[in-house]
């Protein structure tokens, strides 16, 4: 056994690691491309492996060849294949740990060991394959596995784990990585042929070796399959640059189709626009460049607005947001803007690319809107504070109503919603009535007219309606609109007119032939009370008796005509109306039990000051109470109440009789009108006429089958 000195061949040594640098470079290039392909990552990982572990193998054993050893040396080719493979698969599982989707320092740290591994494999399989006897001195070894191991590590971290070190922000990365992984094969491979103790086997065959020829064959080949994997990756790298370009080019010309770009510098200097931009603005692309944003400013943004916009962007933040600009002919137009910054190494802006969408005419859309939603809720506003406003169903079921309809029913929302409006019927109109009213909205034609309707306190109010119905396609209703406008003042005073009308004309008349027909009735009485005298016959005593009877009667017209023509004056003095009242009524009682009429009296208040003449008022309460009891020959209910309303005192007389017919109702008040066998028709007219001159009103509200209320309103005396 014979100890060799070691010399190096510094030509074939150059080759070695040149061809290690090229394995690695291709290597490296292939491993990054693993992250960003969806398709081909098997194969980029086998070429990757194979062209790695191809290199540390070359470096190996071009590194034995450039040994000056004494004599040819032998090689055991199996045991040369053996070191192929363990170099290829120690590095397939060193970069089957790099390759992952989360890197971590464990990683970093198996990869590092793996790739030790496969060089330490590859130089003690290399020396067998030569049939060389070798020791390695153990504090060398250690050195150089260390040695190796850290070069290794940083390599892999400043590729794989590094953010300061990227592939995306440093193109020198991987030439740089690759010499550094060069560097440690290299350098596994000096200093473990250092650490060792080489001998030659004596007797070792000597047919076995390797002449020059097949090394410069050998040299070329692994040449040629390294500048193939080259090429390959390289085809591989421009193929997908190719299709980036083209996605690139079509994203371009999409987002210059249907958007309006620019791009400027970090202080806001236009440096790019497309046609879009230049076609919005009415600018050149000349008059934009160079020039910043505030060419197209409208002045309807604040400066705040623009100081939190740059303080976003300049951020690194995107910013969103809508602008009016000013066109190069003074017109305003709208944009939908989104600007993203471009940040360089340090996190700073050093671009900022704007993205925009023409909104004019949404925009407008959006002003026209809100103006018409104004007036809309102008007219709405106006309508709730004048009118009484409901919506129906097709059905007649009530969907919605303003304040003015609970105020005047006096019903709330809750209670009104859902049902119809026959909760409000009064009973004053006819079913022929609402059959013509649903007959003229069920046909598509809008419905005008007068109602009564009743409250839930059961009073009375008159509503001026116009109902509107809304069709569908099909020229169905499938909701109204109903306006109502309170006409119960209206409809008082045209009944209050009307009864001075009629008053004026008994006046008139009362004025024209009370005297002429006083004068005969004093003759006719005075003979017939002569006549009576002489007479003893029983039968014309009986017939003169009723002549006289008549005479008083019409006497007693007159006298109430007098009172129309030439009424007295009222003497007014300031009275506490409830004594007067409960007067009457205390009158009455006795009566009233007669009848089976249970009378009750209610005040509110215990003092009501009021200017009256109290026996004119009294006679009015009388008669009207009178008429109330008679109203109800089967008995019932009669209730007399006093209460203070606003600045009047209103005193309504309610019986539960049978109620006035609503032509009867139109009636009441005309002269010599009744429904008494021996009334004449005079007596409520009278009454209304003494209301009348204390500044007072009357009210008559009827039901049939449920009775009548006479309301008397009249002024309060205020402190």
């Amino acid at each position: 056994m014979d100890h060799l000195e070691l010399s190096f061949n510094p030509i074939l040594l150059l080759v070695a690691i040149l061809l290690t640098v090229m394995s690695s470079y291709t290597a490296l290039d292939l491993y990054s491309l693993i992250k960003s392909s969806d398709r081909n990552k098997r194969f980029l990982f086998l070429g990757g492996t194979f062209s790695l572990g191809i290199g540390i193998w070359v470096m190996n054993f071009f590194g034995m060849l450039a040994l000056n050893l004494n004599g040819s040396i032998s090689y055991q080719i199996p045991i040369t294949i053996l070191s192929i493979i363990l170099s290829i698969s120690f590095t397939a599982m060193a970069f089957y740990t790099l390759t992952g989707k989360m890197v971590g320092k464990s990683n970093l740290l198996a990869g590092s060991i793996f790739m030790m591994l496969a060089v330490l494999v590859v130089h003690i399989m290399g020396m067998y394959s030569m049939n060389l006897e070798f020791s390695y001195q153990p504090v060398i070894l250690f050195i150089a596995l260390a040695l190796v191991f850290v070069s290794f590590y940083f390599s892999f971290w400043m590729l794989f784990f590094s953010k300061s070190f990227t592939l995306g922000n440093h193109g020198w990365i991987k030439p740089l990585s690759a010499l550094f992984v060069t560097a440690a094969i290299v350098e596994g491979h000096f200093l473990l042929t250092r650490a060792s103790s080489i001998n030659m086997v004596n007797g070792a065959a000597q047919q076995s070796g390797i002449p020059e020829s097949l090394i410069s064959y050998l040299i070329v080949f692994i040449s040629v399959l390294i500048l193939a994997g080259l090429i390959g990756s390289s085809a591989l790298i421009s193929k997908r640059l190719a299709v980036s370009d083209t996605n690139l080019k079509d994203i371009t010309d999409a987002l210059n189709a249907s958007a309006i770009v620019a791009i400027t510098d970090p202080k806001g200097n236009i440096t790019y626009i497309n046609d879009k931009f230049i076609e919005i603005s009415g600018y050149s692309e000349a008059e934009l460049l160079g020039q910043n944003h505030s060419i197209l400013n409208s002045s309807l943004h604040s400066k705040e607005f623009f100081k939190e916009m740059w303080r976003t962007i300049g951020s690194g933040k995107v910013w969103k947001g809508e602008i009016r600009n000013r066109a190069k002919d003074g017109s305003f137009y709208w944009v939908d803007t989104t600007i993203v910054p471009f940040l360089n190494s340090k996190g700073r802006p050093y671009q900022y690319v704007s993205i925009r969408s023409d909104i004019t005419q949404r925009k407008q859309a959006e002003s026209s809107l809100k103006e018409t939603l104004k007036e809309v809720s102008d007219i709405k506003f106006a309508l709730d504070q004048s009118s009484i406003v409901a919506f129906t169903d097709e059905k007649g079921i009530i969907k919605s109503v303003n304040d003015k309809f609970c105020e005047i029913s006096k019903y709330s929302r809750d209670e009104l919603i859902g049902k119809d409006h026959s909760l409000l019927n009064s009973g004053l109109h006819s079913k022929e009535f609402f059959k013509n009213l649903w007959k003229t909205i069920g046909s598509g034609q809008v419905w005008k007219g007068e109602i009564r309707n009743r409250a839930k306190d059961g009073s009375y109010y008159w509503v001026d309606t116009t109902i509107i119905p809304f069709l569908n396609d099909k020229g169905k209703p499938y909701q109204y609109l109903a306006i109502r406008n309170d006409i119960t003042e209206k409809k008082k005073s045209e009944e209050m007119l009307h009864r001075q009308d009629k008053l004026a004309a008994v006046g008139q008349l009362a004025a024209g032939v009370a005297h002429e027909i006083r004068n005969p009735l004093t003759s006719m009485k005075g003979y017939a009370e002569f006549l009576q005298l002489d007479e003893e016959d029983p039968q014309r005593q009986e017939f003169l008796g009723i002549i006289l009877d008549e005479i008083d009667r019409v006497n007693n017209i007159v006298e109430e005509f007098m009172v129309l023509a030439k009424p007295k004056a009222v003497e007014l003095e300031e009275k506490n109306i409830i004594p007067i009242v409960q007067n009457v009524v205390s009158m009455l009682k006795f009566e009233a039990r007669k009848r089976n009429v249970k009378l009750e009296f209610d005040a509110s208040e215990e003092i009501i000051q009021i200017e009256c003449d109290e026996n004119r008022l009294k006679q009015v309460f009388l008669n009207f109470i009178k008429n109330g009891i008679e109203a109800m020959p089967d008995g019932g209910d009669l209730r007399v109440k006093t209460e203070i309303q606003n600045d009047n005192v209103l005193v309504s007389i309610q019986d539960t009789g049978v109620g006035i017919p609503p032509e009867t109702l139109k009636k009441i008040g005309e002269p010599f009108y009744t429904t008494k066998k021996n009334g004449n028709g005079l007596g409520l007219m009278v009454s209304f006429k003494i209301i009348e001159s204390h500044n007072g009103k009357v009210y008559i509200e009827s039901e049939q089958n449920k009775g009548t209320t006479f309301k008397i309103m009249l002024p309060a005396k205020t402190a």
